[in-house]
């Protein structure tokens, strides 16, 4: 069955998004992660990658064409299908599916004169149900928009609005887990929200329906079984309406639930202010370290926007001394075993699901590491002057600059001399990257994150440490946009904080290279023929053997070490 594939949300402030060019034309072969367009949207030129295989029967929007969030743009299906039908659907001017056919002239039976006899009445066919025009509908499908350049799905981690709530533009309906952040899923319509189709921890694929947005009282069964395809009995339908009863009342049980204070109690003074629905409003992180803690959020006074219950909050709360309970009087105390052990876990093991995040983690550095052909070169580095420098530096810079920020300086100004590292392996071309972005990989509590500092070689020390510094504290409050993620030419992943001295890194695709670095180390050195304490520093580049060759990296890493062992050059 043909499927319709439409402009996806590809960032929390996307409106519509600008066709940059076609990657595959009307009749192409297209397998699950082929790259169908590019798509220019208010932060960055994006990559529209496939998620079934087929053929692509249809192209709407041609290159430059502006194309409003969640309009068809394309269809793929099957060799030689008919689409004909779904297209005038779609564009509201179809003919319904099928129509009850009336005998023709010739065959009508000749009729006969009643009987004298009274005949008992012939029991007429019903008319045939007609089809619904969608288009008449006054609602709209919101789908699982494509939140990264890299997610193929996103678990619903909470509704922020329920079945039967008024909804107006820029509302958030949602929090969703992609597979680097979780971000918040914003209404771009006013309405009532008519259904929810997905339950909180469900994973679902990009472009599935997730809700529908419209007018209160509008049709929406209809509009649910045009885009699902659906046109079964109406045993079928019924059995939708319970289901769709069923979870209304879910929904209501859920309202009664949150609006109740645990305990029966009034929130403790000073507490967070529930929202109008009286839901309390915390981000995701913050109810998870809440849990682990064993907070109630109901004591916790929120400082986000809206009032809303943040990491931060969660890290200052002092919980106060709770009552102890009184055992009740019949629960006699059991011994216990006389085998048990104080501080012995009472379970062998825990099993945790994987996350969006690990999962897109797994799945991108195993194709990279067996994909890309990884060779490695180590060097060291004397870093005494570079401790000097950053000494005098701090004495008068207005952020204090560390020696991950003179690394990215370093690496950045390396680059600019050396652009065939500076590249990304596309198959049949070479890219060679114009702009140099350095992505730095933060580490957070789910897994890995790359943010980008941009044109890193234009920036100053200060502004780069502060942007780095910036992208760490929005990273462990999942705070980071794909805007924040996308675009970087080079990777660093710096350990030496950590007290690691050597290791080796894996290739963040598309780059070509990725370099380790390790701490600084006094060790001793030969300094004009006499032994000395001397601070030293090792690196690792990890290179891409299709693009990089051992003498192109070699001299890379060469011009790198006389800029560190040499900052004053850094700064020219």
């Amino acid at each position: 069955m043909a499927e319709v594939i439409r402009m996806p949300k590809m960032s929390d402030t996307m409106t519509e998004g600008v066709i940059a060019s076609w990657l595959k034309k009307e009749g192409d072969k297209v397998s699950s992660g082929d790259i169908l367009a590019e798509v220019e949207t208010d932060k960055a030129t994006m990559e529209l990658e496939s998620y079934e295989d087929g053929t692509l029967l249809y192209i709407g929007p041609k290159k430059g064409d502006s194309v409003p969030v969640d309009a068809v743009i394309a269809i793929l299906g099957k060799e030689g299908e008919d689409i004909k039908g779904l297209l005038e659907e779609l564009k509201g001017g179809g003919q319904p599916a099928a129509k009850a056919e009336q005998p023709s002239a010739k065959e009508a039976p000749k009729e006969e004169k009643p009987a004298e006899t009274k005949a008992a009445p012939t029991k007429e066919a019903a008319p045939a149900k007609p089809a619904v025009d969608v288009s008449s509908i006054k609602a709209n499908i919101i789908r699982m928009p494509k939140m990264s350049d890299t997610m193929t799905e996103g678990v619903l981690v909470s509704w922020q609005k329920r079945q039967g709530d008024k909804v107006k533009s820029g509302d958030i309906l949602a929090e969703v887990e992609t597979d680097k952040a979780t971000m918040e899923l914003e209404s771009y319509e006013d309405g009532t929200l008519l259904y929810t189709g997905v339950k909180e921890g469900d994973s679902v694929a990009v472009d599935a329906i997730i809700a529908i947005i419209g007018e209160e009282g509008a049709n929406y069964k209809a509009l649910l079984e045009a885009a699902s395809g659906n046109t079964g009995s109406r045993q079928e339908n019924a059995q939708t309406d319970e289901a769709v009863e069923a979870s209304a009342d879910a929904v209501t049980e859920d309202k009664v639930q949150e609006t109740a204070v645990p305990g029966g109690e009034a929130a403790a003074s000073g507490g967070a202010t529930p929202s109008e629905d009286g839901r309390i409003k915390a981000s995701p992180l913050a109810k998870k370290v809440a849990q682990d803690k064993g907070y109630n959020l109901s004591q916790i006074k929120g400082t986000g926007e809206g009032g809303r219950i943040v990491l931060r909050d969660i890290e200052s709360f002092t919980p106060s001394a709770a009552p102890q309970q009184a055992a009740p009087k019949t629960a006699a105390p059991q011994a216990a075993p006389a085998t048990s052990i104080p501080g012995l876990p009472s379970e062998a093991y825990e099993e945790v699901n994987v996350s969006q995040m690990r999962k897109v983690i797994a799945r991108r550095l195993s194709e990279s590491l067996f994909t890309a052909p990884h060779f490695y070169l180590t060097m060291e580095i004397d870093m005494d002057k570079a401790i000097e420098a950053r000494t005098s530096m701090n004495e008068v810079a207005p952020v204090k600059v560390s020696f991950n920020d003179l690394v990215i300086k370093a690496a950045a100004a390396a680059l600019r001399q050396h652009p065939a590292v500076n590249t990304s392996w596309l198959g049949d071309k070479i890219r060679y990257n114009k702009n140099i972005n350095i992505g730095v990989a933060v580490a957070v509590e789910e897994g890995l994150l790359v943010p980008v500092v941009r044109n890193a070689d234009f920036k100053s020390l200060s502004a780069i440490s502060a942007e780095v510094k910036d992208f760490g504290a929005r990273a462990k409050s999942k705070k980071l946009q794909p805007a924040d993620w996308e675009g970087s030419t080079f990777t660093i992943s710096n350990l030496g904080m950590f007290g690691i001295e050597e290791f080796t890194a894996i290739i963040n695709p598309p780059d070509a290279c990725i370099m380790a670095v390790g701490g600084i180390k006094q060790t001793p050195v030969v300094r004009n023929g006499e032994i000395k304490v001397g601070n030293v520093m090792k690196v690792t580049l990890s290179c891409d053997h299709r693009v990089v060759d051992g003498a192109v990296g070699s001299a890379f890493l060469q011009t790198f070490k006389n800029l560190l062992e040499n900052p004053v050059r850094i700064l020219v």
